[in-house]
């Protein structure tokens, strides 16, 4: 019998049984007073017991819609059967019906069962927004499936673990980015090879905020293109969620950054996160200052998150040899580049994914555990400047496509 049935057992006949049940693991099995015209039979669940019957025990793995005679251990025989309905509980999530605005992000009751061999259940404490979840939602990247529910980023509480699973127990704090897609919900099923533990000094609001941009920036700084000491980088959106990161972290590093943002406020945080150069590019030209500030000579590397707007003018910015890296496309998606465009300097054009460098349960790990190590040592600080209750996640989507945020933004269940 699979996991997560509920069998409920209808007796047509009078009977002066105080009826019991088997119930292994952790299925629970209900006797409704309504099923039985004797008074004394009641709303009651049994654990590890058992049925005897004139063929043999019963136990719940054994159990099909239709029972032989019954014996209880202590009345006569009893003729029952059963129907089986699944098992679930009802949860608050965001779902999205149609692709579209801010407006489709719907909040509702939603269905979920009970973990499978190599998952966990957890209850989500903080969730994390990022602009991919937009993406999904308008349809720039495809769901799997619709309706869905969006999100890839969240820190809770394992309440629920899969049958078999080592490793893991009740209690742990234990964060997640990336697949499968669903954390804008209360609860929510994942594999345990996805999830790390979080460390105590981390609070699940930090750590919901960062799992996704933080191991974003590990992967574009340490193994796309390999900032060192000496590299002069242009980070597109500086006051942004990575964006933010990225000036930190390769500071840090020894880089020289430079940052463009839209708003005098913006500067001033980026300047604090380690921008040498800051650029309005609202009122300034933005090649035109890179030119300038790197006497004509061009970046090592740009990180461009916000896409069609500023795409080719990134690759205007670059250096012979240098690397364009498009990671992300806010502004729409950049017009198709022939290759000829990158031959004059022969240019690197990469669109990298973080899935794609977190591939293997060590890939993962390595990335968490050196930006745990790096937020640890108070190097890069994470600013969570915007938290918003999980059901106004359609105000979020809103702040953050107009461009009304800064550092990240974490939504509350």
């Amino acid at each position: 019998m699979d996991p997560g049935l509920l069998l409920t057992l209808d007796f047509p006949a009078r009977t002066d049984t105080e009826l019991t049940f088997v119930v292994a693991n952790s299925l629970k099995t209900q006797l409704f007073p309504e099923c039985c015209h004797h008074p004394r039979t009641r709303l009651a669940f049994f654990q590890n017991q058992k049925w005897r019957t004139n063929k043999r025990s019963y136990q719940t793995h054994h159990f099909f819609n239709s029972f032989p005679t019954l014996t209880s251990p202590r009345n006569p025989l009893v003729r029952a059967t059963a129907t089986a309905t699944t098992a679930t509980n009802m949860v608050k999530a965001i779902r999205v019906h149609e692709l579209g605005g801010p407006e489709v992000l719907k909040w509702e009751d939603v269905e979920i069962g009970e973990p499978g061999e190599g998952e966990i259940r957890i209850k989500n404490k903080a969730i994390g927004l990022n602009f991919i979840d937009v993406y999904f939602r308008k349809g720039v990247y495809t769901a799997s499936e619709m309706p869905f529910i969006p999100g890839m980023e969240a820190v809770g509480e394992v309440i629920a673990i899969g049958p078999g699973l080592t490793g893991r127990k009740i209690g742990d704090i234990v964060a997640y980015a990336g697949n499968p897609m669903g954390s804008y919900a209360e609860e929510q099923i994942l594999p345990a090879n996805k999830v790390v533990s979080v460390p105590e000094s981390i609070s699940p609001v930090i750590a919901a905020s960062v799992m996704l941009k933080g191991m974003t920036t590990q992967f574009l700084l340490h193994r796309c293109f390999k900032v060192e000491p000496g590299h002069t980088i242009l980070v597109h959106a500086a006051a942004g969620g990575v964006g933010s990161l990225l000036c930190q972290w390769a500071n840090a590093l020894g880089a020289t950054v430079i940052g463009t943002v839209s708003t005098r406020e913006k500067a001033a945080q980026a300047k604090e996160d380690g921008c040498q150069h800051i650029i309005l590019y609202q009122e300034e030209d933005f090649v035109a200052r890179v030119n300038e500030i790197t006497s004509c000579k061009g970046v090592d590397v740009v990180y461009d998150s916000v896409g069609k707007d500023t795409f080719q003018g990134s690759l205007a910015c670059l250096k012979t040899r240098g690397y364009m890296v498009s990671f992300g496309q806010s502004s729409g998606v950049p017009d198709p580049v022939p290759l000829s465009a990158l031959a004059p300097k022969s240019l690197f054009l990469t669109r990298p994914s973080m899935l794609h460098y977190n591939q293997t349960r060590d890939e993962l790990l390595g990335a968490a555990g050196e930006l745990f190590a790096i937020l640890a040592s108070g190097v890069v600080r994470v600013r969570v400047n915007h938290t918003y209750p999980l059901s106004q996640a359609a105000q979020a989507h809103a702040d953050i496509e107009s461009r009304k945020t800064t550092g990240s933004v974490v939504l509350i269940p």
